[in-house]
C-alpha cells in the first residue's frame, strides 16, 4: 500500500521489529525510526506518509513532544501512540494533545491492524474533507466577487457550487429534491444569501463553510415528513403544522452522525429559534441561538418575501428590507440585520437573478 505508508517511531528495537513486521505482512509499506528527533528529521525528506506510530516513553524528544510537532508541521497525518504505561489518563492525555488513538503494550496483531486501518481512514475522511473545504474556499470567495463581477463570473461560481458538494452533500440534495420539487433552488439561493451575510460580517472563512452547509441542509428533515402533508395545498391542520414542525429535529439527527456535517447540524436543528425565544423545537433566543442559524433566519426570510408563492406575488427587496428591519430584535439578530441592511439592493438583485438564471438553464 504505497500510498498509505507508516512511520513507526521507537527505541526499543524488538518492539520496533514486531510492529513492522505484523504491518507488513498485512501489505503495508513501513519505515522504523529510534527516535523523536529521527523520526521529524524523515519527514522533513519525507513528508509522504500516511499515518505516525509512536512510543510515549522515549529518551530525548518523547512521544508527547513528537506529537506537538506533527500537529504543527502534518496536521493531517494522525498519529497513534504506543505505550505500556497502564494509566488512562496519560493515553486521555495523548489524545487530548491530538494523538488519533492509543494501544496498550501488548498488544495482539488484530488489535494493531484494526486501530492502523480506523486511523487510516480517518486520514482519508480528513483529506475528502479538506478538499471540499477548498472548493468551498474557492466558493466563498467567487460568492464576494459574484455582487461586482458580471454573469459569466456568477455562472462559474454558481458552477462551482454545484461541484463543490461531495458525494454526501449531493445524496441528501437528490433525495431531497424527490421529494419537494422546489427545494433546490430555494436551497441555493438562501445558501448564497447566508453566505453574503455572513462574509460581510468577518466570520472566519471555516465558520462560513459551516454556515454554508447548514443552510444548504435546512430542510433535508422533510424528507421524513409525510407527502400527504409536505405537499398539502391547502393550510395545515393543528396537528399537521406539529407533523411539520419535526423536521428541524429530523434533519439534525440525520445529519449529527456524519463527522464534517457535526457542526451544520447544530444550524439545521436551530433555522426555525426565533432571536426573542418564540421559536422552535427548543425555544432557543438570542445568543442561545448559532450565529449561523441567526444569519440563516434573516437570508431565508429575504428569500420567500421576494420569492412568488401560491397565495401571493413576489415582494420587492425595499418591502423585504422594511419587514425584516421591523422585526429586528424580535424574530432576528439586530446585528444581523444591521449587515444584511448594509448590503445594497442592487447587489441582492444581481445575485438574485444570477442564482435564478442559472436554476433555468438546468432545467432546460
Amino acid at each position: 500500500m504505497v500510498d498509505e505508508r507508516i512511520l513507526v517511531v521507537d527505541d526499543d528495537e524488538s518492539i520496533r521489529d514486531i510492529i513492522s513486521s505484523m504491518l507488513a505482512h498485512s501489505g503495508f509499506e513501513c519505515r522504523t525510526v529510534t527516535s523523536g528527533e529521527e523520526a521529524i528529521a524523515a519527514l522533513q525528506v519525507d513528508r509522504n506518509y500516511a499515518l505516525l506510530l509512536s512510543d510515549l516513553a522515549m529518551q530525548g524528544m518523547d512521544g508527547f513532544a513528537l506529537l506537538e510537532s506533527i500537529r504543527r508541521l502534518h496536521p493531517q497525518m494522525p498519529v497513534v501512540m504506543v505505550t505500556a504505561i497502564h494509566d488512562i489518563s496519560v493515553a486521555l492525555a495523548a489524545i487530548r494533545s491530538g494523538a488519533y488513538d492509543y494501544l496498550l503494550k501488548p498488544f495482539e496483531r488484530d488489535q494493531l491492524l484494526a486501530t492502523v486501518r480506523r486511523a487510516l481512514e480517518n486520514r482519508r475522511l480528513k483529506l475528502e474533507n479538506l478538499a471540499y473545504q477548498n472548493k468551498l474556499e474557492v466558493l466563498v470567495s467567487a460568492r464576494t466577487a459574484l455582487l461586482q463581477k458580471a454573469n459569466s463570473d456568477l455562472e462559474r461560481a454558481m458552477t462551482d457550487l454545484e461541484r463543490s458538494y461531495d458525494i454526501t452533500l449531493e445524496a441528501l440534495g437528490d433525495a431531497l429534491d424527490l421529494k419537494d420539487k422546489e427545494t433546490e433552488g430555494h436551497s441555493k439561493r438562501v445558501t448564497a444569501f447566508t453566505m453574503a451575510i455572513a462574509r460581510a460580517m468577518d466570520l472566519p472563512s471555516e465558520q462560513v463553510r459551516v454556515i454554508a452547509r447548514g443552510a444548504f441542509l435546512h430542510d433535508v428533515g422533510k424528507m421524513a415528513i409525510p407527502d400527504a402533508i409536505l405537499r398539502k395545498p391547502g393550510r395545515l391542520t393543528p396537528d399537521e403544522q406539529m407533523e411539520m414542525r419535526k423536521h428541524a429535529l429530523l434533519g439534525y439527527q440525520m445529519l449529527r452522525k456524519i463527522p464534517f456535517l457535526h457542526e451544520a447540524a447544530q444550524i439545521v436543528y436551530s433555522h426555525q429559534e426565533r432571536y426573542d425565544g418564540s421559536g422552535y423545537p427548543r425555544g432557543l433566543k438570542a445568543d442561545q441561538i448559532p450565529i449561523g442559524a441567526r444569519i440563516f433566519a434573516v437570508a431565508d426570510t429575504f428569500d420567500a418575501i421576494t420569492s412568488d408563492r401560491p397565495y401571493r406575488a413576489a415582494q420587492s427587496i425595499p418591502a423585504a428590507r422594511r419587514e425584516i428591519q421591523k422585526h429586528s430584535g424580535h424574530q432576528f439578530d439586530p446585528q444581523v440585520v444591521d449587515t444584511f441592511l448594509s448590503i445594497s439592493d442592487d447587489l441582492w438583485q444581481q445575485l438574485r437573478d444570477e442564482i435564478d438564471a442559472q436554476s433555468t438553464t438546468k432545467k432546460r
